[in-house]
């Protein structure tokens, strides 16, 4: 057993996979229909800046892992095409044949920068209007004499914002498909769990670790909602709902920025204060993450053992 540190390595679950980054490469595992979990590997650049200015360093990370995040799902997502494939093929050797052309042209399947940009901008323009504009939407139309009643105008908004962003998370849990994915996602935290306290990366030793981890995106997404309702009672409220959308979605940035040091400062502090500050974060990731079976874990360790740094003191958290 090695000694125990907190890791900077996080990752994503991805259809029948996993995700991992850590502070030099990037790698997603994927177990096929036949079984075969398949890798892909790149080195992951940083800026030698923008990676060290507190506020700044959080867009920018929030941004690179909405790029990173799409490319994972498009590299795990070829392989289904490839079980329909298989499927429609006249005997044996035409499958695998088709299996070999689909392994060559990994490279040239993947998307463009442009189709990679355009996701991003979908996915943001989709939480943006349903956990930003949404709720400030309503609240200008319901909320009477808005400027008069700033403190009743915020607290309906964060109430609604609190309120849509449990709900989408209890629907999405839900959903067949995302079971396994929220079952890849637990098998991710339980992974970077046992790597953090030292032991070896073994599904026996994986297997007892929690899979509530006070460093995962859920958590983050949740101080984003938190620190927009904060930041949003020193705004003002306006009689003009335009003007009170508009600051809201300036504000975006900040937002995320402030977000991301709270969550870095939270996941190294080991204080009573802290762990109550990551309590609502862990008890939402019973929506987003599932106990997984032993081959999900295989695939995560495969994941994660792919980018551990060879120096111990690179991926400190």
């Amino acid at each position: 057993m090695s000694e125990k540190k907190m890791t900077s390595i996080g990752g994503q679950a991805v259809l029948e996979g996993v995700m991992m980054r850590g502070p030099h490469k990037m790698a997603i595992a994927v177990r096929k229909p036949d079984g075969e979990i398949v890798m892909d590997e790149k080195e992951v650049k940083k800026h030698p800046i923008v990676g060290k200015l507190p506020l700044v360093r959080g867009v920018f990370s929030f941004f690179s892992s909405l790029i990173i995040g799409v490319q994972a799902i498009t590299f795990s997502a070829k392989f289904f095409g490839e079980e329909d494939a298989s499927q429609k093929a006249d005997n044996v050797e035409e499958s695998k044949k088709k299996d070999n052309k689909k392994s060559k042209e990994t490279k040239d399947g993947e998307l463009p920068m442009w189709a990679i940009i355009v996701s991003v901008v979908a996915a943001l323009a989709l939480s943006i209007g349903l956990f930003v504009v949404l709720p400030n939407f309503l609240s200008n139309v319901i909320v009477e004499d808005k400027a008069n009643n700033v403190v009743g105008y915020n607290i309906f908004e964060s109430m609604l914002k609190i309120s849509i962003f449990i709900a989408y998370l209890a629907g999405v849990s839900e959903l067949n498909d995302m079971k396994r994915v929220f079952e890849y996602h637990g098998a991710e935290h339980k992974t970077i769990f046992c790597y953090e306290n030292g032991e070896e990366l073994t599904v026996e030793n994986v297997k007892k670790y929690s899979r509530f981890h006070p460093r995962c995106g859920t958590s983050f997404l949740l101080f984003v909602v938190i620190i927009s309702i904060i930041v949003h009672m020193f705004l003002g409220v306006y009689e003009n709902g335009w003007i009170n959308m508009g600051l809201r979605l300036l504000c975006l940035p900040l937002i995320a920025g402030i977000s991301y040091e709270i969550i870095k400062f939270a996941g190294r502090s080991k204080s009573k204060c802290v762990t109550w500050l990551n309590a609502p974060g862990k008890w939402l990731q019973r929506f987003t993450t599932r106990e997984p079976d032993d081959k999900q874990i295989e695939v995560a360790i495969a994941s994660l053992k792919a980018v551990i740094p060879e120096n111990s003191e690179d991926d400190k958290w």
